[in-house]
């Protein structure tokens, strides 16, 4: 999805983000009404049609193409004839693997994975619930587990103080508490009984509003869809509900997946509440930033985890396309939409990616990952269910013990350092010199050159098309914004893209999709700024996995008091070892890890949060 810019159109969709598509529905076309009889098409309507693309045509060419094109648009209402739900794809797919295109994320020998060293003390429950709101995944699961807390009690816990949150922040869109309640309550019985899910049983998490969840809205941010019920369960959601987490809230969306800006507020930055917290994660971002949630989802279209990420200092996995199915999202471009993790910590990114992660037979889009065999995988879930153990499920292993397993090896790989890739001499002082500390190489990586911001019509196209009857049918003007820069005004001019232009995006994405391919052939990741060297763009484009992590520059925070943000870009199905690499890094720097002070929250309790070291 996208965040929300007061640039021009096209910068604006340059620093757009956005996300998911979705489950079959149940009836997916019905027959809308004839339209009314139109004026007849002239020669001189087919020669403006033709200036307003760019195309100048003789007399006698455009007298030729008239019944061709009245021909044309009488199709045209053949195919706006059936009513299309949101959720039916277009028959063409996208893969970020194209012929010829190997897997680069390379595995080292199975003896030298791993974990490694260390470990710390378990935590105890604090006199006061609430000071565990910012605390690791792992930490709350100890807790868990070892059942000194109960899963009501944690939910209980984080649904009031996002409450709290929330009469500041507006990051929430509906309280699920109903269906929190009983989970807990269920999750707490399995315990008593000796089951035990994993790392993610009993933690409370929150979904960006554009996952379906059965008897709530399900509002995608704008009004027009205000009172939506869909039936479906999103596969994220049930991915969760099966690894034992507990969904409380439906966090807040920038209206149709753009900005923070929805149809009851402006969700804001728990740093700095005068600002908005970006979008179109907004609520997803903010809530986590502010510690309402464990953990929460969001989307990316161009953006949309980025973006938000950066404003409120969270962290964040972009995934390879495919790598997280969309079914039971709603579909802004299907080519281009993607579903990640937002937490605090990066190697609490591990164990929600894990749990998310593989095809889904309803998102034709989705895939599992290459290289990872069942045997493999059910190690690995057995590895993480362990890693509240008193004897092990408190290592950190220079990264994680959730790393340490989940990752190929994470040490001593070749970084990339991007030519253009930062704006500000202490990013690489800070940041690279760290990484070199830590044993990387660092090398110099150059990128391809396209015109990326001219592809990106491949997003105002399929969006369009994704809410073309909201255009057709006038309802576009419940949205909120209005302007040059909004939904409404992009869906109606991305009309006039010719279905022409649209396919040569496609082939330049296809050379782009090789080239950067080739680009990155000598390293296993690159370091850069979020929204430096168009890698932004580009990456959304080729779909290559991304972090966001915070950390604090030479320079120290910025003026709210949080810090910045740092990009780590992997090899395509590469998420697992770009976890595993930016874990340790943010391990062996725990300086780098604020949170907000929260002071406007009344009877906040966070300023007292025993920090994890």
């Amino acid at each position: 999805m996208l965040w929300r810019m007061t640039f021009a159109p096209r910068t604006l969709l340059s620093l757009l983000a956005a996300l998911p598509a979705l489950a079959a529905p149940a009836r997916p076309y019905a027959q809308e009404a004839a339209p009314a009889a139109r004026p007849a098409l002239t020669v001189a309507d087919v020669g403006a049609a033709g200036r307003v693309i760019g195309l100048d045509f003789t007399p006698e060419e455009l007298a030729l193409m008239l019944p061709s094109v009245a021909e044309t648009l009488a199709e045209f209402e053949g195919l706006r004839g059936p009513s299309l739900a949101n959720a039916v794809p277009p028959a063409t797919t996208f893969a970020p693997f194209l012929p010829g295109m190997e897997r680069r994320a390379r595995l080292p020998a199975p003896e030298q994975r791993g974990p490694r060293g260390g470990g710390r003390r378990a935590p105890k429950r604090p006199a006061q619930l609430e000071d565990v709101a910012f605390w690791p995944l792992a930490d709350l699961a100890y807790l868990v587990k070892h059942r000194l807390v109960s899963c009501v009690e944690l939910t209980e816990m984080y649904l009031g103080r996002l409450e709290r949150l929330d009469a500041t922040l507006h990051c929430v869109i509906s309280f699920t508490r109903e269906r929190a309640l009983a989970q807990a309550a269920a999750r707490d019985a399995e315990l008593a009984e000796g089951r035990y899910r994993g790392v993610l049983h009993g933690l409370p998490w929150g979904v960006k509003d554009l996952f379906s969840v059965p008897g709530y809205p399900t509002t995608w941010g704008a009004k027009a869809y205000e009172h939506q019920q869909l039936e479906a369960t999103a596969t994220v959601v049930q991915r969760l509900d099966d690894a034992g987490a507990i969904l409380i809230a439906k966090l807040s969306v920038g209206a149709l997946a753009m900005g923070d800006v929805w149809f009851g507020e402006r969700t804001r930055s728990p740093w700095n509440p005068e600002r908005g917290s970006s979008g179109s994660s907004a609520g997803s971002a903010s809530a986590t930033a502010a510690g309402g949630v464990a953990f929460a989802i969001g989307t990316e279209t161009l953006g949309s985890l980025v973006s938000p990420s950066v404003v409120c200092a969270t962290s964040t996995l972009r995934p390879t396309f495919g790598r997280v199915s969309r079914s039971g999202a709603m579909a802004l471009s299907w080519t281009m939409d993607k579903v990640g993790p937002i937490t605090r910590y990066v190697d609490d990114l591990a164990y929600v990616f894990l749990a998310l992660e593989g095809r889904d037979v309803q998102d034709p889009f989705s895939r599992d990952r290459r290289a990872l065999s069942a045997q493999r995988r059910e190690q690995l879930q057995a590895d993480l269910a362990a890693a509240a153990a008193p004897d092990a499920g408190l290592r950190k292993a220079d990264g994680g013990d959730v790393v340490a397993w989940l990752v190929d090896w994470p040490y001593g790989r070749r970084i990339g350092v991007v030519t253009g890739g930062f704006e500000r001499n202490d990013e690489v002082a800070v940041v690279v010199d760290e990484l070199r500390a830590l044993g990387h190489t660092i090398v110099d990586v150059t990128l391809p050159t396209f015109p990326v911001g001219d592809m990106l019509i491949t997003l105002t196209a399929e969006a369009a098309t994704a809410f073309d009857e909201l255009t057709r049918s006038g309802q576009d003007d419940l949205l909120v914004q209005q302007g040059a820069n909004a939904w409404p005004n992009i869906f109606r001019a991305a009309r006039l893209i010719p279905a022409v232009e649209y396919l040569r995006a496609q082939r330049l994405r296809w050379l782009l999709m090789h080239e950067l391919h080739a680009a990155l052939a000598d390293v296993d990741l690159v370091v850069h700024a979020p929204f430096a060297a168009g890698l932004l763009q580009m990456t959304n484009l080729t779909g290559h996995p991304t972090i966001v992590a915070p950390y604090v520059g030479a320079g120290g925070p910025r003026r709210d008091g949080s810090p910045r943000s740092v990009c780590f870009t992997g090899q395509l199905d590469g998420d697992e070892l770009l976890l595993g690499v930016v874990a340790e890094w943010q391990a062996a720097h725990p300086e780098h890890v604020l949170h907000p002070p929260l002071t406007w929250l009344q009877g906040d309790a966070a300023s007292a949060v025993e920090e994890v070291k």
